[in-house]
């Protein structure tokens, strides 16, 4: 039981102060205009192990802005949760800043610290829900520490659970609920004092991806409805791609890139970035990989062109017009475009034949309709 209220310390150590003490604190538009909502300047975490000293953050200066969905995403041991838990100062920076509203917290005392949690809300990837208590009862546990009175414990409960479509469920217990429905508890936990600030902590790596999808979009809605900043670490592109305004990728430690999602996603440029990105991507098929030549032997064999769209620039494919450019016939082989934040991203494999062109000819007659191309090789005719 110990465990469990500690656990739960996070929300509130200052019992018998009202809900007026969850209302979001007042938003200067000067500090927006100098740090963000949240601003990380210079910040270190270094930890003792059993080999030495371990270096999890170092030199990281970041802003999220008030009210985007920002991800940060890296592989295991990169960094992120030590990063998204120095918002909270569940975790102390060992050098640097962390500063909420243009101020830093690191000198926030006992009382201060309370409120800056109330402002802040958390869900968390296991739920971390009692098994002993309904939803309700878990829901309105945080209110329960901080003294608010049974009536208005009620009935935030009850808005909360209604937001988060679990109206139905209030007197279930989690061993009854899927884990959907438990990561839905979670957030509606995490909604209680009505933060400014929502923190998600690998929220959907224990789901499956149609649950996954769910509460996705459930955090979407809940970041435009209650214009809330949503802070969320993950090493999953998807889940970025999915919902993020704006990513950081760190790696051992360093912020390596940063940017919109379009962006980044489009023309990654740190190779931990690309190797988080791989499994998006679409590979030569084997069949064509084997037969790739350099030069052409047979006056029918096919150029293959990889054509990329980073979204950098308005360029969309034409399909209809890629024979016309290229003076030849053309085939798509595969690809696949897709729309991010506006922009068009993709990569599309094409196959030359007949063309009265050279292949740095049709290179440069490529670059006229896409943002990158790479010639690959011949292959023989189908």
């Amino acid at each position: 039981m110990s465990s469990l209220t500690s656990e739960y310390r996070y929300f509130d150590d200052a019992p018998g102060q009202g809900a007026e003490a969850a209302a979001p604190a007042a938003r200067a538009a000067s500090n927006d205009a100098l740090h963000g909502h949240l601003h990380f300047s210079a910040l270190g975490k270094r930890y003792d192990g059993a080999q030495g000293e371990v270096r999890a953050l170092q030199g990281i200066d970041l802003t999220v802005r008030r009210g985007e969905v920002f991800g940060i995403i890296g592989r295991s041991g990169a960094g992120k949760s030590s990063l998204l838990r120095t918002i909270n100062r569940l975790e102390r920076p060992s050098e640097g800043r962390v500063l909420i509203d243009g101020e830093d917290i690191a000198g926030y005392d006992t009382d201060r610290l309370v409120a800056l949690r109330r402002r802040i809300g958390m869900i968390f990837q296991h739920f971390n829900l009692l098994a002993a208590k309904t939803v309700g009862e878990n829901v309105e546990l945080p209110l329960r520490v901080a003294g608010v009175p049974r009536e208005r414990r009620q009935r935030k409960v009850e808005e909360v659970l209604r937001l988060v479509g679990l109206e139905g469920k209030r007197d279930a217990y989690p061993a009854q609920l899927s884990g959907g429905q438990k990561q839905r508890v979670g957030i509606a936990r995490a909604l209680v004092h009505d933060p400014e600030i929502l923190l998600c902590d690998e929220a959907t790596s224990a789901l499956d991806p149609e649950t996954t999808q769910s509460i996705l979009a459930l955090l979407r809605e809940i970041n435009r409805r209650l214009k809330l900043t949503v802070v969320l670490i993950t090493h999953e592109m998807e889940v970025i791609r999915e919902i993020c305004d704006r990513v950081a990728v760190l790696e051992r430690g360093e912020l390596v890139e940063q940017g919109p999602v379009w962006q980044v996603f489009g023309a990654p440029r740190h190779p931990a970035t690309r190797a988080l990105l791989a499994p998006l991507q679409q590979k030569l098929p084997e069949d064509l990989l084997g037969q790739l030549q350099d030069g052409r032997r047979q006056p029918n064999d096919r150029l293959l062109l990889e054509l990329r769209y980073t979204g950098a620039s308005e360029r969309e494919p034409d399909l209809a017009g890629f024979g016309m450019r290229f003076g030849g016939r053309v085939t798509l082989l595969q690809g696949g475009v897709e729309r991010i934040q506006g922009r068009t991203l993709g990569q599309l494999l094409l196959a030359v034949a007949d063309s009265p062109l050279a292949a740095e000819a049709l290179r440069r007659q490529a670059l006229e309709v896409a943002d990158g191309v790479e010639v690959l090789g011949y292959v023989a005719a189908a």
